[in-house]
């Protein structure tokens, strides 16, 4: 998806009585393109930019579309980073100048590599009624920020846990790995906890972890979430903690990394290491550079998508607090 934030305001976060957690709470913003739909971002933000290497959160829905017509996102450009599509219900069409042209399914991943340059778009398609998913983006190291352009689709199967099921699309958990290559060490996966059950997961403790609160009531070590709030845990811990005290099935995702210590300038839907990168990459889309390549068949009314004006000061870096 697009970022329609140039110059976001920063969000909220909180740390709650239990093991460290740290609540990290959402903001509404508008999504662009003719027909845009609201999403709950929890990342960046000033207290925390990334969880290992995933430096963007938006969580959506579930919204009814079936009377605006869903979502119809422009080709628009993509450098630095992978974008990991996910969804709860719902399709999306995608193409992008690789050639691929593909749909975004529930419990499917689709993970875009822009490195060097990309451009896609993305359309919710006509029989979508609602809409529900998450839309993730993940900094690429800056030895493979140049990397050529890719495109991987994983459907990963449904792992049954005491109390609980998963999908496991990045990385490695209770057992299963995902056979998708990653950059750097990843955790990605989608947890349904049953009601009344508790949840206990030996996880990495080089890794820090985040919980996006999805469906249902669940607490991460102790600790209660919203919807679309994001709990992070920092490296040290060996086990993670989930529960289910409601009464119906709670889902959450999970999403874990080493931490990512190179500082990043990320604006609008590019991610770089200086306002000189963000300025260069700008030039080039506005250009319609062969850096981005081209879209074809997409068939909204919108060619592409412009990128917004720069901001008369110089873009500061983002990295987490030490």
């Amino acid at each position: 998806m697009s970022n329609t934030e140039a110059d976001p305001a920063e969000l909220l976060c909180s740390e709650r009585p239990g093991e460290g957690v740290i609540v990290l709470t959402p903001r509404d913003v508008p999504l662009g393109g003719p027909r845009a739909i609201r999403v709950r971002r929890t990342l960046p933000q000033r207290q925390r930019s990334l969880i290992g290497a995933w430096c963007f959160a938006d969580h959506y829905g579930p919204q009814d579309v079936s009377a605006s017509g869903g979502m119809d996102v422009a080709p628009h450009p993509h450098t630095g980073l992978q974008t990991a599509s996910w969804l709860f219900s719902g399709e999306i069409e995608h193409r992008d100048s690789i050639g691929t042209h593909a749909m975004v399914r529930p419990g499917e991943l689709n993970l875009m590599t822009a490195g060097h340059g990309i451009a896609h778009s993305e359309v919710s398609t006509p029989d979508t009624a609602t809409l529900h998913g998450v839309q993730l983006w993940i900094a690429l190291p800056d030895e493979h920020r140049d990397t050529a352009r890719d495109f991987r689709h994983y459907a990963p199967p449904l792992l049954d846990l005491p109390g609980a099921t998963a999908r496991v699309f990045l990385g490695s958990l209770a057992g299963t790995t995902s056979p998708v290559p990653a950059f750097t060490p990843l955790l990605g996966a989608e947890l349904t906890v049953e009601p009344g059950a508790t949840l206990a997961l030996d996880v990495d403790p080089a890794f820090e972890h985040g919980v996006l609160q999805d469906i249902g009531s669940v607490t991460v070590a102790g600790v209660a979430l919203d919807t679309g709030e994001l709990a992070y845990l920092a490296p040290g811990a060996a086990r993670l903690e989930l529960a289910n005290p409601g009464t119906e099935p709670a889902r959450v995702l999970l999403l874990g990394g080493t931490p990512f210590t190179e500082e990043l300038v990320m604006w609008w839907n590019f991610v770089g290491r200086s306002h000189d990168d963000i300025a260069e990459y700008r030039e080039a889309w506005q250009a319609q550079a062969d850096r981005f390549g081209q879209v074809e068949g997409y068939q909204g009314g919108t060619a592409w998508l412009p990128a917004p004006t720069l901001p008369q000061v110089r873009i500061k870096p983002r990295r987490n607090p030490s």
